[in-house]
């Protein structure tokens, strides 16, 4: 890759594909906030050991949702739950009456939304309007971004659950963080956006403790750091590359229960790091000991 023929330290902090830290590795690569294992181990995971085995997935398609939903299916079966059916649709979709309705129509006790950004705003709306939740099955979101609830409301996004790598009401911490970007944003950080701050901090402490940027010393420095910051708990950057730390299993509240604007969720579970992402010994990192 680029950073490795220019000798470049390279952070992805919006990226969601596991191949940054597979067979797609970087000898100077770190990954950040999530990937597509963790969203689907956390979303998935959490939600058939509560007893809601039976699955149907609306997916958006091209790579990034074939692969949300290959590793959220897997999860599924894993653990003793079915795929019901699914309906792939277009990116940019506008219309997902059809798809919902066969997912209404299955009976699956969990809607998977394997999409991003418009798709997966577009879906909950008519989602809503469908009365999916209403009608008793679980709308589970891939990848959701604070953000993206705001815009719709929790009254139209109420009871959906995903998993997430930041949350800006956890604790002491993340609040404190929080409160300083809204001063100058006008709105509370998304996980990227804690997720980059942190990453860039990191990178400067190690610069600031090596004496140098040199990306060899300060990968080095970085794999062998702790994070405990406003963004990660139980942080750490692992051989291929992968930042490793504690997740969380979000639902999102009641407009009764939502008490101001960026009051939007509650922590169901927290997800330790070394169950969220891939296990080092299945990466395909050719950096990796014993890939080479």
């Amino acid at each position: 890759g680029l950073g490795d023929d220019r000798g470049r330290v390279t952070i992805g902090a919006g990226s969601a594909s596991t191949r940054l830290t597979g067979d797609g590795c970087s000898k100077y690569g770190i990954h950040y906030v999530y990937d597509t294992f963790a969203l689907a181990t956390g979303t998935g995971n959490a939600i058939v050991k509560e007893g809601n085995k039976e699955w149907y997935f609306i997916t958006a398609d091209y790579a990034f949702g074939h692969s949300l939903e290959q590793h959220t299916e897997e999860v599924v079966l894993a653990n003793g739950g079915e795929v019901l059916g699914k309906a792939r649709h277009p990116l940019s979709t506008t219309d997902f009456a059809s798809y919902l309705l066969q997912a209404q129509a299955s009976g699956a006790q969990v809607v998977g939304l394997a999409n991003a950004g418009n798709d997966f705003s577009t879906a909950v709306k008519q989602a809503n309007e469908f009365g999916i939740t209403q009608g008793g099955q679980i709308l589970a979101g891939m990848l959701v971004f604070l953000t993206d609830i705001q815009a719709l409301t929790v009254d139209v996004a109420q009871g959906m659950q995903f998993t997430t790598g930041y949350y800006w009401d956890y604790d002491d911490q993340t609040r404190e963080f929080a409160q300083r970007f809204y001063e100058r944003h006008g709105g509370m950080p998304t996980m990227i956006h804690a997720g980059i701050y942190s990453a860039v901090t990191q990178y400067l402490k190690a610069i600031e403790a090596t004496g140098t940027d040199d990306a060899d010393a300060v990968v080095k420095h970085m794999k062998s750091q702790p994070i405990n910051d406003a963004f990660s708990r139980n942080g750490y950057i692992r051989e291929d590359g992968r930042m490793v730390h504690d997740m969380y299993l979000a639902k999102i509240k009641t407009p009764a229960e939502s008490k101001s604007e960026w009051d939007m969720a509650e922590i169901v579970r927290v997800i330790p790091g070394d169950q969220a992402f891939r296990p080092l010994e299945l990466s395909e990192c050719q950096y990796v000991s014993g890939n080479n």
